[in-house]
């Protein structure tokens, strides 16, 4: 272990956590603090969608608790000098460190007359409003947090429509096979769906698409997708670009005291050809903020790389659908078990001949063994 007396870690979500666990698990008897934007224990963000919109209110992240005095909460990050190896916050206030966890995650895109779903206060404010007489919400962007508040509506008997700029829901992360029964499922669930065509403005209780329809909305929901959060590193010297760029060992390019971990760090992923990636989701996080840590304590030299299967799970209309890998990457996919017709089946990707994703629909026991032979860099030939 580094001679590291002072770690400080920016942001306080699930990787952040992970990373002072992980850095107290590891033996570091320094002091650590954490700069936290939000008032709350950290928790989880998947609930956010589905969970507490319905009304359960068990959102903590397990450990939240175990937080010292060290965490400094309601308090951002507004510059970071490298040389001095100072953190300036928005009251003023420089810290000192050794060394440095960049956590802070990302932020959602926003629309006008539009809500977003990202924080424990903007679930809230949605399932108030979901819940104060509006008959009819329209969702704007069919990925996982659009599709999951799509679903929740429908569950609370809500005439809902959801609208999505792609062929498919969710496409790009799931193929054909699975997008397109994805699709089916919404309509069979009770959404309209309108695919192909975008949303060029929200106004007067309409949601105007670019093909010149308008639909009446008494509530607008955007999940269009998120931007890292970055900004406060801008004119640090560090290399940005949708995220900091990070070697294999989460350590940020050039620095040997600085790691990045989350929804924030971009890293070339040597189980995929070198290929830089950024990972929004929860697994990913909770694995790469304990190994950004682990690896700021043995220094870069030390450090081992961040090869992580990415991995996510989304449940919409009473269906669990599960990914591992990267999907997008492949020339080829395979259905490997079952059949959409009977909602159970299991998708296999590969690139060459090499495993390199999958998508499981209901069917959990596929998906770990296909998780586990892109793991291990098996073909499509052993596991079909």
């Amino acid at each position: 272990m580094r001679n590291l007396n002072k770690i400080t870690v920016v942001g306080a979500s699930l990787a952040g956590l992970r990373a002072v666990q992980s850095l107290r698990q590891e033996g570091f008897d320094g002091e650590i603090t954490l700069v936290g934007a939000e008032t709350h224990l950290p928790y989880n963000r998947p609930p956010l969608s589905k969970g507490l919109l319905r009304g359960d209110e068990d959102v903590l992240l397990p450990g939240a608790g175990e937080l010292d005095d060290s965490w400094l909460r309601g308090r951002t990050a507004v510059h970071l000098d490298p040389a001095s190896r100072t953190l300036t916050l928005d009251d003023g206030a420089e810290l000192g460190y050794d060394g440095l966890v960049i956590a802070t995650g990302a932020r959602p895109r926003r629309m006008d007359a539009a809500h977003t779903l990202r924080t424990l206060e903007d679930s809230l404010a949605l399932r108030a409003e979901l819940r104060s007489g509006h008959e009819h919400v329209v969702v704007i962007g069919a990925g996982f947090v659009g599709g999951e508040v799509a679903s929740t509506a429908r569950e609370l008997g809500l005439k809902v429509t959801l609208i999505d700029s792609g062929r498919y829901p969710m496409h790009a992360g799931l193929g054909d096979v699975a997008a397109a029964w994805l699709a089916g499922l919404h309509e069979r669930g009770g959404v309209e769906l309108v695919s192909g065509v975008r949303v060029s403005a929200v106004e007067d209780g309409r949601v105007l698409l670019a093909d010149g329809r308008a639909i009446p909305a008494g509530l607008v929901v955007a999940g269009v997708g998120v931007v890292p959060n970055t900004s406060w590193l801008d004119g640090s010297g560090l290399a940005l670009d949708d995220g900091v760029l990070v070697e294999d060992t989460l350590f940020a390019r050039g620095s040997a005291r600085i790691v990045a971990a989350g929804d924030v760090a971009r890293w070339p992923h040597s189980r995929y050809g070198g290929a830089t990636v950024r990972v929004e989701h929860w697994s990913n996080a909770n694995e790469q903020g304990a190994a950004a840590a682990r690896n700021l304590l043995l220094g870069p030299e030390e450090s081992e790389p961040f090869t992580g299967v990415p991995s996510f799970a989304t449940s919409v209309h009473g269906s669990r659908i599960q990914t591992a890998g990267l999907p997008h990457l492949a020339d080829t996919a395979t259905v490997v078990a079952g059949t959409p017709e009977e909602d159970r089946f299991a998708v296999a990707f590969s690139l060459g001949g090499e495993l390199v994703g999958a998508v499981g629909v209901n069917a959990p026991k596929d998906l770990i063994r296909l998780k586990r032979a892109i793991t291990a860099g098996q073909s499509i030939y052993d596991v079909q």
